[in-house]
């Protein structure tokens, strides 16, 4: 399997974020995709870099005026004050119901709440790059499945799936398995599907696709009403409009068995083979591993390759985004484990 792996990743380090009250150390390191790596070169995956500019797939995807604000923000940042290189920007206020967003304000700590769903998105110096090279793996990703190949893996972070098409949060800014799904579907693919494993739901790809018939969403998921995000993934949510009915969520009690987990996998793969995709987006959430420092669930090593092998049974051509996972030890073999559990069956 071909891993897109890009070092602009490593721009976006944070020292530190906000996490129920305290200033830690992020979960979010460039150490995640450097394991990875580590472990797909030790099992003889094939490595590419990114070869595809997202700009045109990113504005089908995200609001003009977020991705000039999020271009732009760290040059904004330093203009108020030339001391705040030092210094990582956090909202203080947010666009809430009965205040208005049509507005962009002058003020960029008002601009920053507007394009942020939380305080889980800092931003440094590097971030739009990382993000940019994260969005230009996942275009790449399409382009080389458009072109015949059967799998590709974009090792890339920041995460996407809670990016929506005019905000930021969850350690995510632009949302890669929205990108890889829209240049999917603009070079040729007439149904795409999303899959996302993610112990926390992708709000901002449903959004996204919420209205449209030709991008089936589904996701397995932590139950909204104790997990983050909170604000989205319950059962009633099965999209409006042309797209009522290509919406499915399937969230889960905390510390759900691995069987029942499993289970509600194979829901979400019967709905993708009825839909008759064309290509399968997974957005490659690992924190659902029984050592995730941030989540619940229980799976081991072992069950994240007989994810892959799931996976593979759907017989269809797959891009593999990397989001969540924040057990930094044993993340690359989780990882690689889905992939090469995927290879076995489609070999």
């Amino acid at each position: 399997m071909i891993a897109l792996y890009s070092e602009a990743h490593a721009a976006h380090a944070p020292a530190f974020e906000n996490f129920r009250g305290e200033r830690v150390p992020c979960f979010e390191t460039p150490q995640r995709a450097q394991i990875i790596r580590a472990q797909l070169q030790a099992r003889g995956h094939a490595m590419g870099a990114p070869h595809v500019d997202s700009r045109s797939v990113l504005a089908q995807v995200h609001t003009a005026r977020y991705l000039r604000f999020l271009e732009g923000a760290w040059a904004q940042w330093l203009a108020i004050d030339a001391a705040n290189a030092g210094r990582q920007p956090f909202p203080s206020v947010w666009p809430v119901r009965t205040l208005r967003s049509d507005v962009e304000p002058a003020n960029f700590t008002a601009r920053l709440g507007l394009y942020s769903m939380d305080n889980g998105a800092p931003l440094v110096e590097g971030t739009w790059q990382a993000a940019k090279a994260g969005a230009d793996a996942a275009a790449s990703a399409a382009a080389l499945l458009l072109a015949g190949e059967r799998s590709v893996f974009c090792c890339s972070r920041p995460p996407g799936h809670h990016a929506g098409a005019d905000f930021m949060g969850g350690f995510c800014f632009l949302n890669n398995a929205a990108v890889a799904a829209q240049a999917l579907r603009q070079g040729g693919a007439q149904r795409v599907a999303v899959l996302d494993v993610d112990y926390h739901h992708g709000n901002g790809t449903q959004s996204i696709f919420y209205d449209r018939a030709d991008v089936l969403f589904a996701s397995l998921h932590g139950d909204p009403r104790t997990e983050y995000p909170f604000y989205l993934g319950h059962t009633d949510e099965t999209g409006e409009g042309a797209g009522h009915g290509f919406n499915l969520n399937l969230p889960l009690p905390a510390g759900c068995p691995v069987h029942d987990w499993f289970a509600a996998l194979d829901v979400a793969l019967s709905r993708i083979v009825a839909f008759r995709a064309d290509a399968l987006v997974v957005s490659l959430g690992l924190d659902t591993f029984a050592g995730d420092p941030i989540s619940t669930f229980q799976l081991e090593a072992a069950d994240f390759l007989r994810l892959g092998q799931r996976l593979a049974a759907a017989r269809l051509p797959v891009i593999f985004v990397l989001e969540g996972g924040y057990a930094a030890a044993e993340l690359g073999v989780n990882a690689v484990n889905v992939l090469d559990g995927f290879e076995q069956v489609c070999a």
